[in-house]
């Protein structure tokens, strides 16, 4: 393990609080929520670059790993968040709504980022990644209503924007580099952003508190609230994806890609929809820009659980790998 490897939470924490602090300097805050996009897509390009798409097909027959990653995401994860928003956040729907969004949208970038930190299966968790957009997107409108009784239509074009910025466009120019480059210089290429990864990923949190941190001091005595159910609702997600790997023979990549593609949530998306669909409701947006403060320390030390666990034999499969 390298010095940035032992530095990363350390890195992931202080770009946190220096965006804070410097969401006060006007000219920062105002223009810090463009370069979120920027910096995404550059993480996400080097990660595709490191993965083999020609046996992304093989993932797809992995029918075991995708049926339990989506019945956690999309059929426990809604019940389980809408009982933790009415037990601790009832009252105020603004910052419910909010929190059920986060809850309800999985990560479609920086876990691929977490995922590689645990040694997991990059390919097969990429091979996932369309299934949760497809769902989370026809599937989240649908749940507001039925537990909300909310008939705030979303903005479809802004989404499909943002995933075509974020996802699609980085990875076409992943594989054109790849098909273009000959090996040597394709290696040195993905080397070079395997090493800057944790530094875009860095920069992008920067720029969501940056641009979000006024928002947040304002209504700091709302958002705490919060974090109770979401520290809940990763402790217990956890618990369950080591479990139901066990019980269900995973091997240790499948149960690490399955835990990061349960518990990491799409806040950078997921706030780019509640500002389009939810005009004036601050707190919604609040809800969700609280949410990486309290995720992506969180991943990072499930992701040292996970590799503890391998190395450990805690989990009977890792015997195998």
């Amino acid at each position: 393990m390298d010095l940035t490897e032992k530095l990363e939470p350390l890195i992931i924490i202080s770009s946190v609080i220096i965006g804070l602090i410097f969401s006060k300097i006007e000219i920062i805050a105002q223009n810090s929520d463009y370069l979120i996009t920027v910096f995404l897509c550059l993480m996400l390009f080097g990660l595709f670059l490191e993965v083999p798409l020609g046996k992304l097909k093989n993932s797809f027959k992995n029918v075991k790993f995708s049926l339990t990653s989506l019945t956690i995401n999309f059929i426990w994860t809604p019940l389980f968040g809408y009982f933790l928003a009415t037990l601790f956040l009832k009252g105020n729907v603004d910052v419910m709504i909010g929190f059920f969004m986060l809850i309800l949208t999985p990560c479609t970038d920086w876990y691929l980022v977490f995922t590689k930190m645990a040694k997991g299966d990059l390919t097969l968790s990429l091979s996932i990644l369309p299934m949760n957009l497809i769902l989370q997107i026809i599937l989240l409108p649908i749940y507001l209503v039925i537990f909300f009784s909310n008939g705030n239509a979303m903005d479809y074009a802004q989404l499909a924007r943002s995933v075509l910025i974020v996802i699609v466009l980085p990875l076409i120019a992943a594989q054109i580099v790849k098909f273009i480059l000959k090996n040597d210089l394709k290696e040195k290429i993905s080397g070079l952003f395997a090493s800057l990864e944790i530094w875009f990923l860095a920069l992008a949190v920067f720029c969501i508190f940056a641009s979000q941190g006024k928002l947040l001091f304002d209504n700091l005595e709302s958002v705490v609230t919060i974090f109770v159910p979401l520290i809940i609702f990763f402790a217990a997600n956890a618990t369950i994806d080591l479990l139901l790997s066990e019980k269900v023979n995973f091997t240790y990549p499948e149960y690490a890609s399955l835990t990061m593609t349960t518990l990491a949530r799409n806040s950078p998306l997921a706030l780019a929809i509640a500002i389009s669909s939810f005009p004036g409701h601050e707190l919604i947006a609040i809800a969700l820009v609280i949410g990486p403060l309290i995720e992506l320390p969180v991943l990072y030390i499930v992701s040292k659980f996970c590799l503890w666990v391998k190395d450990s034999g805690l989990f009977f499969v890792c015997n195998y790998f």
